[in-house]
């Protein structure tokens, strides 16, 4: 358990987290929406991982968010700062973190997908540097919003939060069991040969870890090369554009950072997770990369695979210098249809 006097904080930060809820969660799709307090649920009522919530009790949870929600104000009033020394901007990561490092805790903020303001509090497992980066793992949360991104970046510091990275692969292990026949999250998890589901749901959750922080640090590589422009260009997108430029910055962190390591290391395991998660607009954008993996997923055509990656890491450099120039002659109309030609509606 955290320190006594933390508690404040703990309840500061889950007020903000739930502020931030009333005012996205529900611009979210119903059936994403209802997995995602599903989720949250099971946080908040501490249930065991892979424990399916009782749908009665689950309903009457969410009914009773819902109502919560009506009572927080809706308008931009702000998030309240943190009660650490004489209070602290509550999106002021750096300064909250300087007070909490004796605690062994960990104080996230940031600005997430469609504007969302993303909070947490959690456990410090470990920290290092890499690349110029602060790495931090994190485990147990004390805090959380209903979006929960297993791994995140802000400046030159990568968090990944192992607690949000097991839950989000449970709900994967649990889509896989409805669905008829293997796939290649089946495969991924094969390839960490443990005795049971709960077993390779921890072994994959620990050997991940590294795969979510090379992403993250592909992304800072990334942002280098984009300039602080791709920033303003997403804050000023329409949402299909933001998830276009998202996609794309991803595509060019992978192929910069990602594979190009995991392939160095031989990282099996870790291509097929990469695999299993490579879908969405990033696979729409860049079918050839899953080529290497469609014959039998648990094959990898490693060469191919490089070929793709060092293809594809000048590939969406070029393609977003032309979204840039786009944004800088027309601003977001401009670059809303230069993104719908890209990758076009389907």
């Amino acid at each position: 358990m955290p320190h006594a006097e933390l508690a404040p904080l703990i309840d500061v930060v889950q007020r903000n987290c739930d502020l931030a809820d009333a005012r996205h969660a529900r611009e979210k799709s119903m059936c994403t929406y209802l997995l995602d307090m599903r989720e949250h649920f099971r946080w908040a009522a501490q249930l065991p991982l892979g424990t399916a919530p009782d749908r009665a009790q689950l309903s009457a949870w969410i009914a009773r968010r819902e109502q919560s929600w009506e009572l927080l104000p809706t308008a931009d009033a702000p998030f309240a700062p943190l009660p650490l020394g004489a209070g602290v901007d509550p999106f002021d990561d750096d300064a909250a973190n300087g007070y909490l490092a004796e605690h062994g805790c960990v104080y996230g903020a940031g600005i997430g997908l469609f504007g969302a303001p993303l909070f947490f509090l959690a456990e410090r497992a470990s920290e290092q540097t890499r690349d110029g980066a602060r790495v931090i793992v994190t485990e147990r949360e004390w805090a959380r919003g209903m979006t929960a991104p297993p791994a995140v970046s802000r400046g030159r510091t990568v968090i990944v939060r192992l607690d949000a990275l097991r839950r989000w692969l449970w709900t994967r292990v649990e889509a896989g069991s409805r669905r008829a026949g293997d796939n290649a999250f089946s495969a991924a998890l094969r390839a960490y040969a443990a005795a049971d589901a709960a077993a390779g749901v921890e072994r994959m959750a620990r050997g991940e870890t590294e795969t979510l922080i090379l992403h993250e640090l592909g992304e800072l590589h990334a942002g280098v090369l984009l300039g602080e422009d791709w920033e303003s260009m997403i804050i000023d997108s329409p949402r299909r554009t933001e998830v276009v430029l998202r996609a794309l910055r991803d595509l060019l962190a992978d192929c910069l950072v990602t594979l190009p390591q995991l392939l160095a290391r031989d990282a099996h395991a870790s291509l097929l997770f990469w695999y299993a998660t490579f879908d969405g607009l990033r696979r729409q954008l860049a079918p050839e990369l899953a080529e290497p993996f469609r014959a039998e997923p648990d094959r990898i055509d490693r060469a191919a695979l490089a070929d793709a990656a060092r293809t594809g890491a000048s590939r969406w450099l070029e393609r977003a210098s032309g979204l840039q120039a786009a944004w800088q002659r027309g601003g977001s109309a401009a670059l809303a249809q230069a993104a719908d030609a890209l990758c076009p509606r389907q």
